[in-house]
């Protein structure tokens, strides 16, 4: 099965060292990184607070899913951001139904979020179970425990699974409201509600017959569409309409993207791009729901500009923020130079932990491994005149998805082109996974 967050793979340039002599160019211009860990002073973030501005969504990147550093750097830029710069809702690429469930915690302490991690995030978002999202949502409550009339919120922009409560919610509204087209709704979603654990419900999907899945996504559109109708007709009642009319939309998200033929590669890049503008469109309608600064965590192949592959993934989430929002959209892409991180087998058959060594020569990593910080963040819009030429140009830059290896693990990327803001991290190593049972 194609596993929704996979990387696939683009023919690297050729390699070389030309590069190298823009190093000290690079150096004058980075600043360093105390650390990568929450906590203490975050007096060295403050030229990202610059970079981003008057932003109001910054997407930050990951070169891997399962690195703990770029975890705990997301972390701590985005405890930064709620302190000094007035953000106030953490995005995750994950579903949005899990990010209903983290957000009642965050927000009202309600569920236990170990158990709702350990039940949502699976398969697909297998590597959101880790100890550092953990620690994140838990500061997140604490905050909010000490803000309760200003609370951060937490919120998913994804739609590969959609959990029980999302169509609970929506039937129980409209219980409420219409009580007599409970049946109708129940109809609509008849085999849609997840009766199976999280994995089980997503790999057996896509072994419905196409035909099947689409007659199930031509249900969900028809859900949607009959509780717009009960829309309130005057001011009482429109805000808990708006939050369920987002879960139904939601619901159709997940059919309508299942109903792709995914046997067919155009179809598939169909698919690819259409769930990237489908996450753009979902952080956008939170934007403007709660009017919160957000901060957006997802791979550096959703949040950045330029797709790795565009016969795979033609277009890009952090593309479509861009064409939304405009300047009110800053990307940052975050690279390492060698270290850990867990990832599967090709065949996404079991978790392992794998190892790379330094970028080689004449790719990305290996010109940046070269500026002397361990750590460090460069606004690649103001970057020195010497400089543009090398970030304008495409060279071999590591990205992992889900699985690893692929075919190959590299891909032609200009940095600049790609992103506004850049970190550099030498080392990291894998990240901590909680248990899954």
């Amino acid at each position: 099965m194609l596993s929704l967050c996979a990387s696939v793979p683009a023919v690297a340039a050729a390699p070389g060292t030309a590069a190298d002599p823009v190093v000290p160019v690079l150096e004058r211009v980075a600043s360093p990184l105390r650390t990568a860990e929450p906590g203490g002073d975050a007096g060295d973030l403050r030229p990202v607070g610059r970079a981003v501005g008057g932003a109001v969504v910054v997407g930050m990147g990951e070169a891997t899913h399962g690195s703990h550093e770029f975890l705990t750097v997301k972390d701590r830029v985005f405890r930064y951001l709620v302190e000094s710069r007035g953000f106030r809702t953490f995005a995750l690429e994950t579903a949005w139904s899990t990010g209903v469930l983290l957000d009642d915690y965050v927000v009202h302490g309600k569920g236990d979020p170990r158990r709702i991690m350990r039940e949502d995030f699976q398969y697909t978002y297998a590597l959101n179970n880790t100890a550092e999202n953990l620690a994140l949502v838990e500061w997140m409550r604490a905050y909010n425990r000490e803000h309760p009339e200003d609370p951060v919120r937490f919120m998913g922009d994804d739609w590969g699974y959609t959990g029980p409560e999302l169509y609970d919610r929506v039937t129980d509204y409209v219980a409420r409201v219409r009580p007599d087209l409970v049946p109708r709704f129940e109809e609509l979603y008849r085999g849609l509600r997840p009766t199976v654990p999280s994995a089980e419900y997503q790999k057996t999907y896509l072994t419905r017959p196409l035909a099947e899945r689409r007659e199930m996504a031509s249900r969900t559109g028809r859900a949607l569409k009959l509780l717009e109708s009960l829309a309130p007709r005057g001011e009482a009642g429109r805000e808990e309409f708006a939050e369920v009319l987002r879960h139904a939309t939601v619901i159709d998200q997940t059919a309508t993207g299942y109903g792709f033929d995914f046997q067919d590669p155009r179809q598939v890049a169909a698919a690819m791009r259409w769930r990237d503008d489908v996450m753009a469109d979902n952080v956008v309608r939170w934007r403007e729901r709660t009017g919160h600064r957000i901060l957006l965590a997802g791979h550096n192949n959703h949040i950045g500009y330029e797709p790795e592959d565009p016969k795979v993934l033609p277009r890009t989430q952090g593309a479509f923020l861009r064409d939304r929002l405009g300047s009110g959209y800053v990307s940052i892409g975050l690279t390492f130079g060698r270290g850990a991180f867990k990832a599967t087998d090709p065949e996404e058959t079991q978790m392992l932990t794998h190892t790379v060594g330094p970028g080689r020569p004449g790719g990305n990593e290996h010109t940046l491994d070269q500026v002397r910080h361990d750590r460090y963040v460069l606004d690649l819009r103001t970057a020195p005149g010497p400089a543009r030429p090398w970030l304008g140009t495409a060279r071999p830059t590591r990205s992992v998805g889900t699985a690893y290896p692929e075919e190959r693990n590299e891909f032609d990327i200009a940095l600049g082109r790609c992103f506004d803001v850049l970190i550099h991290l030498k080392r990291v190593r894998a990240v901590d996974l909680l248990p899954s049972s």
